[in-house]
């Protein structure tokens, strides 16, 4: 989604790891990128220009010259091509000349025209990796705008292990996901979502659980971190491999998912709940593993509702839900002020009063003197739509195009005496 249309510009340099370039290509392409390639004629030697062509779908290109024909393969069009370039795999070679502008073959000197972002995914030898030279000119790159994708940890073809595997296809898709899906509105927002099911235990061996995957938690996750939010993921039990950027907190029960729900929501701009929580537990825990050749009947009750407790830190309610908090919290000696509600597509603004004593809740709709009837109320008395009662009496009270939201901002500041 977020690559769709885009052009992105591969730059392929020596390395063993130029392999892996062809993974990436094809999943460019599913992304319905347009993808182009460069190769140094060092990378020829791991991986075929044929390979790479026919994956692209475009002629990959090594000198500035064509051989055959002549044609100048112009590097400053190319810069001025890409949306975003990449260089991966960047052997300790390319990332030094990169970085002092020795400008000896066309990725170096398409690398030196581009106008995008540039993206280097290092890949070498752990001790070339950690020598100070590389170090250094990573550290120059970096300085000057350029992004690294850090390498991972593991077996190299030396044979020895640690640091300098390029980093795999998927992981370098994600990157550059992020690069486009980042968003001006999401970007800093603190997102809490809750996923996957939970487990509620039987005896310290069993317990019941649901056949939730998480899967749809975890891809909204994903989602909201690419677009640049901070996203807290409170999850049960799953298989799920968590996306970047995104901070996992792992429970078990409805117990603790409510407990970890409750601890994150405070600060959260956004809460999503999208966890398959139990809906009943048994009621007794054995303390030790139940014999298994006798029956048993379990006695079940309900389970805590994770979204307990929450819906008094929103705006958005309905209706009867509304006037049940309403009145509790007319009994803890608090005030209702302003909320928004919305049922269905009906939209109206309320301010609640309570009358002190009675308890009874007034059901009067007023902002700034005006008194406004609920809208199916004004629509069945005068025999018109709900539309034109909307039209009819909120284009009267709010008289201009903010003033709904401002209201729901103060709803946010101050819901509570």
């Amino acid at each position: 989604m977020y690559l769709k249309n885009k052009n992105i510009l591969i730059g392929v340099s020596g390395s063993i790891a130029a392999y892996k370039i062809a993974s990436l290509v094809r999943l460019l392409v599913k992304e319905e990128a347009n993808v182009k390639v460069i190769m140094t004629d060092a990378a020829k030697g791991f991986i075929t220009p044929l390979t790479l062509s026919t994956l692209s779908k475009n002629p990959v290109l090594s000198s500035f010259v064509g051989d055959e024909t002549g044609e100048w393969n112009n590097h400053v069009e190319l810069g001025l091509w890409a949306d975003v370039m990449l260089i991966a795999p960047a052997s300790a070679n390319t990332l030094a000349k990169c970085a002092h502008g020795i400008c000896d073959n066309l990725l170096v000197a398409t690398y030196l025209s581009a106008r995008c972002a540039v993206y280097f995914a290092p890949a070498m030898d752990l001790d070339m990796y950690a020598h100070f030279s590389t170090a250094s000119n990573l550290q120059l790159l970096s300085d000057n705008g350029n992004h690294i994708i850090e390498p991972n940890d593991g077996e190299l073809a030396s044979g020895l292990e640690g640091k300098g595997r390029m980093a795999e296809p998927e992981e370098i898709l994600e990157v550059l996901e992020s690069h486009f899906a980042q968003n001006t509105v999401l970007k800093g927002k603190k997102v809490l979502i809750s996923a996957g099911p939970t487990q509620e235990d039987i005896d310290p061996v069993r317990y019941i659980s649901n056949h939730s995957s998480g899967k749809m938690g975890f891809e909204i996750a994903k989602a909201f971190a690419l677009a640049g939010a901070e996203v807290t993921l409170v999850a049960g039990p799953n298989n799920l491999k968590t996306p970047k950027k995104v901070k996992n907190v792992g429970v078990r029960s409805a117990a603790e998912m409510f407990s970890a729900m409750s601890e994150y929501h405070t600060e959260a701009d956004i809460v999503i709940f999208s966890a398959a929580v139990a809906d009943y537990k048994p009621k007794h825990v054995a303390d030790k593993k139940l014999k298994k050749n006798i029956e048993y009947i379990l006695i079940y009750t309900k389970n805590i509702d994770s979204t307990s407790g929450f819906k008094k830190f929103n705006d958005v309610y309905e209706e009867e839900d509304l006037f049940e908090l309403i009145q509790s919290m007319k009994n803890e000696g608090k005030s209702w002020k302003y909320t928004r509600v919305i049922t269905g597509l009906e939209k109206r603004t309320y301010i609640k009063d309570i009358l002190d004593g009675s308890g009874e809740i007034i059901k009067v709709y007023e902002h700034d003197g005006v008194i406004v009837k609920p809208l199916n109320n004004i629509a069945r008395e005068e025999n018109i739509s709900i539309e034109d009662a909307y039209k009819k009496y909120f284009d009267n009270v709010f008289r201009d195009t903010n003033a709904q939201s401002s209201i729901r901002t103060r709803v946010l500041e101050s819901c509570f005496d």
